[in-house]
């Protein structure tokens, strides 16, 4: 192009670095067209303009004998009219030359893609749309960057002895993380917070006296409990779950009062603290049994007993410096003392309790205890403010870098903390460095972001992730798409558990199925599915799970997976929460750097999934199946109650509107998938809108009549209240039951706001106003 311009300014002027431009115009003086020649400097004086034809237009010339301008410039000789044609001709081919150019690139764009091409420049600009790479080269990419040779050095890298949060030791794993994300060419950035916890008192321990005895000083301990001294009789409750206290009701015993002493296990602290208190105890202790532990007689358990996540001293509001919040604290804060105690304390007390013998379904020899085993519990745990720091690192979308997904992992612990965070942060900086590799030397293009986040605060219960999400809230709503949580990824190697949203099932299988297991012959799916890989592989998200705060707070679809020691586990890793949780004691499951390598390339699979195509992976039709189960049972319920004749009228408990906003999801769900079978992908706002659509059904699920700050897991159907749709169910049994606590107006209301929770879900779904039928029967 340099070189046409240089032979056209030659042509005419001789002057090497000017060019012409063709200004049609008619003169305003007559009706005699004429055609004007300007070099390009004087246009770029008088106008400003730098493009071919930037002026096109005509004027009118009322001087019908005046001679065209350039015909006065130059003369009607025949050389002259010789250079005009040569440079018309030449201008022609260059023209041609430009639009076979452009058409071409038009016709190689793939799905979802536009290009401009300058007309000033033959080289082809990005303008934001990425080609599509073929998704098997994709897999092909991930599993050529990752590596378990890569992993015994990144363990190394990211080891430390002491790294509990606040501490500096968590600051500088912090700041390693920062180092290399950059080092990997990615953006990065941290946020700060000054969040409250407990820590154990200023002696470094609480005490226990049973029966009189000696002293027994534990320096184990679970923040967030209550503190004080209390003194009651002992009274053994197995795991503390609600089928062990109703076993204990049975028996006619009093739990007012007690000391409730507790295997660890099945569920967690914090829900047995929170049965404990239901049922009037005054604290709990809470031990690893050697039926289920194998970690030594004195070896300590630290945990936290917050019935929920974040700093529960600023309840849905986040924890920044000088923020001034009212004193106001998580209805999840237990109301009673909370302790652990070691196996050798625990066995010493069960060898001296008395009363009735404990269930056989328990499997347990000994007797539940009475009021006469007295044991005194004193705790003096200390609130202190700590300021703590997540550090992030991105990789952004080339078509929609506004959305993304984002990668998290724990960074601190409360000892060596080998299984609990350093596999799940070196997972994180590998998985980092893999994708960012991809998109640097590859030419990989990512339509959509991904965000990799360090939080601390993890054993305090997910503190810095839910900080993070109650401080950006409004900017994650339609930002962030999922959450793939990578803490605790290895626990074991002989099975696979996944949690995780419903809409993300049919994504989990199809990684399931692409990913190879240790026995490179097989995929995962091959060996853990089983008959069924949904009864095999999933199970509930619970409320101690990382992902949990994202899914059930937020309304972000979210997954999180896990290699246990078999399928059948109910412990998992047995170190969790002790100082021995090294890399010895990991190593001993066999092949842990194979085993992180496979967990790498599983989030990696489920992120660049979700990052590579058009539409956003997302099953709707597994909420609407799990919305007609739920709505059929309590359907099913309200005919029972309705035949019991108990205390709510025929009138109050019409299923009519629940079932009319369920079916009204249904049909919007069923009219989106038709949407997305039958869109054109070559249409990027088309692709932006139903992923749009896609993404607010998780959120949509989040009820908006539940405050954050009494129930902040607000989801109908994953989270907890009552504002659930499960607390509907079992408002209905306790009117069968004829229970004193069910209360007609209570139930009226919660029956109501579920309703709406979930047409409002439908009308979301459907779109736009005009796609809405909201026909609730009378």
């Amino acid at each position: 192009m340099d070189q046409a311009r240089t032979t056209i300014s030659k042509i005419f002027n001789g002057e090497p670095h000017s060019y012409t431009r063709f200004n049609l115009t008619q003169n305003m003086e007559g009706d005699n067209s004429q055609v004007e020649m300007k070099l390009a400097s004087d246009v770029d004086e008088e106008a400003g303009g730098n493009g071919v034809g930037d002026h096109l237009n005509h004027n009118t010339n009322s001087n019908h004998n005046r001679k065209p301008h350039v015909a006065q410039k130059l003369g009607r000789t025949p050389k002259n009219l010789c250079f005009m044609a040569a440079t018309t001709l030449l201008i022609f081919i260059i023209g041609y030359l430009i639009g076979y150019l452009v058409h071409r690139k038009k016709d190689l764009a793939p799905s979802c893609q536009a290009s401009v091409l300058s007309l000033e420049d033959t080289i082809p600009r990005e303008t934001g749309a990425a080609p599509l790479m073929d998704w098997d080269d994709v897999k092909k990419l991930l599993a050529e960057k990752v590596t378990a040779s890569n992993f015994e050095t990144v363990f190394r890298d990211f080891s430390s002895e002491t790294h509990r949060a606040g501490s500096q030791g968590d600051e500088a794993l912090g700041n390693r993380v920062v180092r290399k994300f950059k080092e990997y060419g990615m953006k990065t950035w941290s946020d700060e917070h000054f969040v409250k916890v407990q820590d154990p008192p200023a002696s470094g321990f609480n005490r226990i006296v049973f029966k009189n005895g000696s002293e027994e000083r534990q320096r184990g301990f679970v923040s967030y409990s209550a503190t004080g001294t209390v003194t009651g009789g002992v009274l053994y409750a197995h795991y503390g779950q609600e089928d062990d206290f109703n076993l204990l009701q049975d028996r006619s015993i009093n739990l007012t009062g007690r000391v409730m002493l507790i295997r660890a296990g099945r569920n967690s602290f914090a829900e047995k603290v929170v049965n404990a208190a239901k049922m009037g105890a005054a604290a709990v202790l809470i031990y690893p049994d050697p039926a289920d532990y194998r970690i030594g007689d004195t070896t300590e358990l630290f945990g936290h007993v917050h019935m929920g996540s974040g700093d529960p001293y600023t309840p849905g509001f986040p924890s920044f410096n000088h923020t001034q919040f009212p004193p106001i604290q998580s209805s999840g804060l237990p109301k009673i003392l909370a302790q652990t105690i070691t196996t050798a304390l625990a066995i010493k007390i069960k060898n001296q309790l008395e009363g009735q013998a404990a269930p056989p379904s328990w499997n347990s020899y000994t007797r539940l205890g009475d009021k006469n085993d007295v044991a005194t519990v004193e705790v003096n745990n200390v609130l202190t403010e700590k300021k703590i720091h997540n550090v992030f690192g991105l990789i952004k979308g080339f078509v929609d870098a506004d959305r993304y997904v984002v990668i998290g992992a724990q960074r601190d612990a409360w000892g060596p903390g080998f299984a609990t965070s350093t596999v799940g942060t070196s997972i994180l900086v590998e998985l980092a460095r893999s994708i960012s590799d991809m998109v640097k030397n590859d030419g990989f293009k990512p339509r959509r972001s991904i965000v990799f986040a360090s939080w601390s605060g993890g054993e305090y219960g997910s503190v810095g992730a839910t900080e993070w999400l109650e401080g950006y809230l409004s900017s994650l709503s339609m930002k962030a798409f999922s959450y793939i949580n990578l803490d605790g990824v290895v626990q074991g190697r002989n099975g696979f558990k996944v949690a995780a949203s419903p809409l993300l099932n049919s994504l989990i299988e199809s990684s399931l199925k692409e990913v190879n297991s240790l026995n490179k012959a097989q995929s995962l799916f091959n060996q853990f599915a089983g008959n069924s890989w949904e009864s095999n592989v999933l199970e509930p998200m619970k409320v101690d799970n990382a992902a949990y705060p994202f899914l059930a707070l937020s309304g972000i679809p979210s997954v999180s997976f896990r290699f246990v020691p078999t399928n059948s586990e109910t412990i998992g890793y047995q170190y969790f929460g002790t100082s021995l949780d090294t890399q010895d004691k990991l190593s001993s499951v066999g092949q842990v750097p194979q085993l992180a390598e496979i967990a790498t390339r599983f989030a990696g699979h489920i992120a660049l999934r979700l990052v590579h195509d058009h539409l956003l992976r997302m099953d709707l039709a597994k909420y609407d199946n799990m919305l007609r189960n739920q709505v059929g049972l309590i359907n099913k319920k309200a005919g029972a109650v309705l035949r019991a004749q108990t205390k709510l009228s025929p009138k109050a408990l019409t299923v009519k509107w629940l079932i009319s906003a369920s079916g009204s999801y249904s049909r919007a769900s069923r009219r989106l998938s038709e949407d997305i079978k039958n869109s054109n992908l070559d249409d990027i706002e088309m692709c932006r809108s139903i992923n749009d659509r896609l993404m607010t059904v998780e959120r949509n699920f989040l009820s908006p009549y539940a405050s954050p700050r009494e129930n902040p897991f607000r989801h109908i159907l994953l989270g907890s209240g009552p504002h659930t749709l499960s607390a509907l169910s079992s408002h209905l049994e306790a009117f069968r039951a004829d229970n004193p606590e069910a209360d007609a107006d209570l139930f009226h209301n919660q029956f109501a706001l579920a309703t709406w929770t979930i047409q409002g879900c439908a009308n979301s779904l459907a779109g736009d106003v005009w796609s809405f039928n909201n026909q609730i029967p009378e």
